[in-house]
C-alpha cells in the first residue's frame, strides 16, 4: 500500500474549513486505498486528518518522539505508532515511510518539514510528489513569497515546480502521479 505523508499543525487554526478539510484529506486516502503518515498526535488538524482515515477504514501510521508523546498527545487508535528520539528521526523515518507528501494548515514546523522535504526533492534525495492543500488561501502568502523568491533570482522556477498546489483534496491528489 502507498503511503502519503500529511505534514500539519497539532492546533485546529481559527477557520472550520482547515478541520473539515482535514478531516476530507484522511477519509480519501481511505477512498483511495492510500495510507496515512503524519506526526502521530491525536490533537487539532493531525487528529483530524487521522481520525477522518480510520473511520473510513483507512490505515494510519504515526510516528512521534518521546519528548512530544506527552506534550502533543499521541493517538491510540493508530495501526502503528512509531516512537522516535528526536524531530530528526521524525521527519527521516516519516520520509522513509512515504510515497509522497502533502502540507496542510499549520504553523513552523510543518512549513519545517515541508520545506526539508522540497530541499531533498531538489537535491534529488528522492523523487516523491510534494503538494500544498491551500485550503481558504492560507497559504497564499506563501506562495506569493516563493513567487517572489523566484523573481528575485533565489529560488528556480524547477525548484517551484517540486511544489503542487491544489485548492481541493481530489484535485491535489490527481496531480500527484504514479499515486
Amino acid at each position: 500500500m502507498k503511503s502519503i505523508c500529511v505534514f500539519c499543525g497539532s492546533h485546529n487554526g481559527t477557520r472550520e474549513g482547515y478541520r473539515v478539510e482535514a478531516a476530507r484529506l484522511g477519509r480519501t486516502l481511505a477512498e483511495r486505498n492510500l495510507g496515512l503518515v503524519y506526526g502521530g498526535a491525536s490533537v487539532g488538524l493531525m487528529g483530524a486528518v487521522a481520525d477522518a482515515a480510520i473511520n473510513a477504514g483507512g490505515r494510519a501510521v504515526g510516528v512521534i518522539p518521546q519528548s512530544l508523546i506527552d506534550m502533543e498527545i499521541a493517538h491510540t487508535g493508530l495501526a502503528d505508532l512509531h516512537v522516535v528520539a528526536s524531530m530528526h528521526e521524525r521527519k527521516a523515518l516519516m520520509a522513509e515511510l512515504s510515497d509522497g507528501f502533502i502540507a496542510l494548515p499549520g504553523g513552523i514546523g510543518t512549513l519545517e518539514e515541508l520545506f526539508e522535504i522540497m530541499t531533498f526533492a531538489q537535491l534529488r534525495f528522492h523523487q516523491k510528489p510534494c503538494g500544498l492543500l491551500n485550503i481558504e488561501g492560507y497559504y497564499d502568502q506563501l506562495i506569493g513569497f516563493l513567487n517572489n523568491a523566484q523573481m528575485q533570482g533565489f529560488v528556480s522556477s524547477e525548484q517551484i515546480r517540486y511544489l503542487l498546489v491544489g485548492q481541493t483534496v481530489d484535485g491535489l491528489l490527481d496531480s500527484f502521479s504514479g499515486i
